[in-house]
Parts: structure tokens; C-alpha cells; sequence
């Protein structure tokens, strides 16, 4: 069976000529349908860039992103993205977030299909008794729930998530890694998840995918994730399967995939400037002592890590 979304040494820089920072280099990733692929990296290793790639948002220097077998080369509503920072319209409700992007997917449908869609969708991630409240009214965990209800309401194939919990405290984290697992089984929608937790990506995934740090990260190796669902985290620490996961992505993060030092040669002007002589005794006066230009070259060698 073909692939949902591909992949194929995919590339992506920031920058023109020698101020050009390459972010990403020959990415390949394959996502089968139905798939729960977690992508777990350092920060600013080239996550969100990967992401969205992805959506959409971005397209590759090189190489090539398809979904089912077409190129990506915008964003689209068979690919809903859930961001880090909830980005909810504060003049809506609950209800009127949702139904926006109801409305604006599903126009065809009638008023009562679309209004009862928005529903189910608010109780499914149980936010019924708050569907009238405004974003500011709303706790951050219950921001995100909106997300994931409006992410979900469009119906998209690929659901995209970009490190869509890490600004949660550990038990509303903990609580919402939970809703995410139930919605997934209940939907089975094909998500990739960036995370830089590694506990979360083996907790909600079918296969986790380190990221190397950058410039110029890549994919580590594709490790299954063989835990049967549901799975309940306070039993994971004690399962081996989960134990050596954590160790082999943790062993390519802090060992083949960990920062590089570089060395970097560069030629620095110093300023054509001889300090004043602040050692002369009280009450002499400057002749020779003030500050002289005079022009130095200085090479060195830098360790950037």
C-alpha cells in the first residue's frame, strides 16, 4: 500500500549566500495510513521547519514532500496542523472556534449538520459545560483541547502536531497525552506528533523517529513501538519494551545525533584604538598617555558547540 505522506531528501535552509543556515538535510520519512509516528529532537534542531513542511507552510530547497503521491506545495484541509501556542481567536467562544473551521471546511452541509458536528466535537474532548466561554476564561490546558476539537472537527486525513503540549504544566500534560490517546483510538486518524519529551512520544505513538541536533539535522533510525494500547504510564516504567525504546533514543540524541563542535576559523579587526595609560602618576600631564589608534589584525580560532 502506498504511503499517505512521503518524504524523499528533503532539505531546508534560512539565509542567502555565506549567512545561509542549513536547518534540515536529506530528510526521508514515510507515514503509513493510520499511523501514529512521533518525531522527538532538541530544540531548535529544525522541528517546527519539519512540520511545516508537512502543512505545507514550507517547501523544500531540495528534494520532495508528497501526500498521496502528490507534491505538498500548500497548506490544505486534509492536513489540520495543531500549534504549540493554542492560536484561538479571543473574540469566539469554545463553540465558534470550532464551528469557523467547520464552517469554512464543511460549507456544503447543512446549518443543523454543521452545528451538531461542532458539538460532538466539543464533547469529545469534554468542554460541553464551557462551550460559551471566551479563550481568556480558559485555562491553558483547556485552550489546547479546543485546538485539538477544531483540529479534529475539519476531519483531516494527516493531523499534524507541533509540540503541541510542551507549554502545559507535567499533570495537565499528563491529563491531555491521555485525551490525545483516546481520541486516536476512537478516530484512528494518521498523526505525526513533534515532541521533545521522549516518555510522551513512546507513550502516544506506534513508532518514535529521533531528530540529530542541527545545523543540518536528519532522521535517526525508525524504532517501533510494539506496547499494546491502551497503555497506562504508571506501568510503562516497569515495562522492558518501553525501558530499552527510551535507551535507544536517548543513546543516538546524546551520542550519533548530539551537537557537533565546530571549528570555525575567522580573520577579527580590533578597533584602531590604543587604550590611555591609566598607570601614569596623579597630576602628570597626557603627552603620550592619551589613547593611540594603531591597526592590529588578530586571527582566531573558535570552538562553537
Amino acid at each position: 500500500m502506498p504511503p499517505i505522506l512521503e518524504i524523499q531528501s528533503a532539505s531546508k535552509g534560512y539565509g542567502q549566500g555565506r549567512q545561509r543556515t542549513a536547518v534540515l538535510k536529506n530528510i526521508n520519512l514515510r507515514i503509513d495510513e493510520g499511523e501514529f509516528v512521533a518525531i522527538i529532537g532538541y530544540s531548535g534542531a529544525g522541528k517546527t521547519t519539519l512540520i511545516s513542511l508537512l502543512a505545507g507552510l514550507l517547501r523544500p530547497d531540495e528534494g520532495t514532500v508528497q501526500f498521496r503521491g502528490q507534491p505538498v506545495t500548500e497548506p490544505g484541509p486534509e492536513r489540520a496542523l495543531i500549534f504549540q501556542n493554542y492560536s484561538l481567536l479571543p473574540w469566539l467562544s469554545v463553540a465558534g472556534n470550532i464551528a469557523l473551521a467547520v464552517d469554512s471546511v464543511h460549507s456544503d452541509w447543512t446549518r443543523q449538520r454543521r452545528r451538531e458536528h461542532v458539538e460532538r466535537h466539543i464533547a469529545m474532548v469534554n468542554l460541553t459545560p464551557a462551550r460559551h466561554k471566551k479563550p481568556h476564561e480558559l485555562s491553558g490546558g483547556m485552550r489546547q483541547r479546543v485546538s485539538v476539537a477544531r483540529a479534529l472537527a475539519m476531519d483531516p486525513q494527516l493531523l499534524l502536531m507541533d509540540e503541541p503540549l510542551s507549554a502545559l504544566d507535567a499533570l495537565t500534560r499528563a491529563t491531555l497525552q491521555d485525551e490525545v490517546s483516546r481520541i486516536w483510538q476512537e478516530n484512528r486518524k494518521t498523526v505525526v506528533l513533534i515532541t521533545n519529551d521522549p516518555d510522551e512520544g513512546i507513550y502516544l505513538a506506534d513508532r518514535i523517529i529521533p531528530l540529530s541536533a542541527g545545523p543540518e539535522a536528519t532522521l535517526g533510525p525508525s524504532i517501533p513501538i510494539d506496547i499494546p494500547r491502551p497503555r497506562d504510564r504508571r506501568d510503562l516504567n516497569k515495562e522492558p519494551h518501553f525501558i530499552d525504546i527510551r535507551r535507544r533514543v536517548l543513546d543516538f540524541l546524546l551520542g550519533e545525533g548530539a551537537r557537533t563542535r565546530t571549528t570555525v576559523t575567522r580573520k577579527l579587526v580590533l578597533p584602531d584604538l590604543e587604550p590611555e595609560d591609566l598607570t601614569r602618576p596623579s597630576g602628570m600631564p597626557f603627552v603620550g598617555s592619551r589613547a593611540r589608534r594603531r591597526r592590529e589584525e588578530k586571527e582566531e580560532t573558535v570552538e562553537i558547540s
